[in-house]
């Protein structure tokens, strides 16, 4: 451990074993054997009233109806045969259905596997032939890229025959299975363990076709964890701005688990444009916004948000691509009331790895913060694999409760 040996201050960067430790207080994660990612989720208490709000419609779901609908689907998932370690595709874009369909799987230890809607036939193709899902999730629109695979699917909408011949099997809609409510046999399930894999969402990787990451259930409870200390959930709720991707591990572990834990409201904006973000954040006070670097430059720039009071706005919370400097200081001018935080993390890492959690921190340009907690990393010489010194240049190593399978 790191309190045995010697650790600079500055750094957290002990010389004796180079290894850098995280300087933020270390979270306790949960003990128990025989846990899931939903349960945890649902155990934390709170006093929200809505978890999810469609800007488009207006559709709320409370709590209450949240964690009916979702065991409710999965005694519906349970009926069509599916059981723990069995992988369920998921393609969809964002929604207030989408968290649903993600606890139900999780909560019945079955292995959830997204993908991107907008990918191509062959690639949903690719995913599917890799992941082996014994079960698909999907929209009216994309029911033509599971054309032709033979998996039963889950409508997540109406279902209508007409509008030409589709090699497509629907099993159900997932309003039939919501509806149909819990079983008497719901209750007897398979038992899930804290490293049962949970999810298997596909990155990019550096070369080749998209790979397909494992997570386990305990890297999502501790990324859920994360995500609760650094946004201070637990000392209130708050209304998160659903648009990035929840098929990504970004928008799925925001959105689809930590805010949900925290009893926030997630207010879901499918449409595109920044009118319908503007849009949300007066409507409905949105005080969280986690973003990408495209979007955050775009609200910089855009005369067209003067003409909407965003002034509930508290932070803004981007990754995937450091900020330069002049989209910073653009940023901040317009928006001086919020704080501009940034983070660095992959899919292989669920969704953590070193972030700015406050506006002193976010200060330094082109720093992606400190290593969040219970984290530990080395820089490498790739040729080598000797570890570095301070500032020494290789590929960085990270090891914590986070990590991949």
């Amino acid at each position: 451990m790191a309190e045995s040996r010697l650790v600079e201050h500055r750094s957290g960067f002990c010389p004796s074993d180079c290894i850098f430790y995280s300087k933020r207080k270390p979270v306790a994660l949960p003990m128990e054997e025989h846990l899931d990612v939903a349960t945890f989720v649902s155990s934390f208490p709170h006093s929200g009233d809505v978890a999810l709000i469609d800007a488009t419609t207006g559709e709320k779901v409370t709590y209450p109806r949240l964690w009916s609908m979702v065991r409710s689907l999965a005694a519906g998932l349970s009926s069509l045969g599916v059981r723990r370690g069995d992988v369920v595709l998921l393609i969809s874009p964002n929604s207030v259905l989408f968290p649903v369909v993600c606890l139900a799987v999780l909560s019945l230890g079955a292995v959830l596997t997204a993908a991107n809607p907008l990918n191509t036939t062959q690639e949903i193709r690719q995913q599917a032939s890799d992941s082996r899902p014994v079960l698909a999730f999907t929209t009216p629109d994309f029911l033509p890229k599971l054309a032709g695979l033979g998996l039963p699917i889950v409508l997540m909408g109406r279902y209508s025959h007409g509008g030409g011949r589709l090699d497509v099997k629907v099993a159900a809609t997932m309003q039939q299975l919501v509806e149909a409510g819990p079983t008497p046999t719901e209750g007897l399930r398979d038992a899930v363990r804290q490293g049962d894999t949970a999810t298997l969402l596909y990155s990019s990787g550096t070369t080749g076709r998209s790979k397909g990451v494992a997570s386990s259930h305990r890297s999502l409870m501790a990324t859920v964890i994360m995500v609760m200390q650094r946004f201070r959930l637990n000392e209130g709720a708050q209304t998160f701005l659903g648009r990035v991707p929840m098929f990504h591990v970004y928008g799925l572990t925001v959105l689809g688990l930590g805010a949900l834990a925290s009893g926030s409201t997630v207010v879901v904006v499918s449409e595109p444009g920044l009118e319908s973000i503007a849009t949300a954040i007066e409507r409905y006070g949105v005080t969280y916004f986690p973003l990408a670097p495209p979007l955050v430059a775009a609200l910089a720039k855009s005369p067209t948000l003067d003409l909407y009071d965003m002034s509930s706005l508290q932070t803004v919370l981007c990754g995937g691509a450091p900020l330069s400097e002049d989209v910073v200081q653009e940023f901040e001018a317009r928006f001086p009331q919020v704080a501009l935080l940034q983070g660095y993390a992959m899919t292989e890492t669920t969704g953590t790895g070193s972030s700015t959690d406050t506006v002193e921190e976010s200060k330094r340009i082109g720093s992606s913060g400190l290593l969040s907690p219970n984290m530990e990393a080395k820089i490498v010489d790739p040729e080598t694999g000797r570890a570095l010194a301070e500032n020494g240049r290789g590929e960085l190593w990270l090891r914590g409760p986070c990590i991949m399978k």
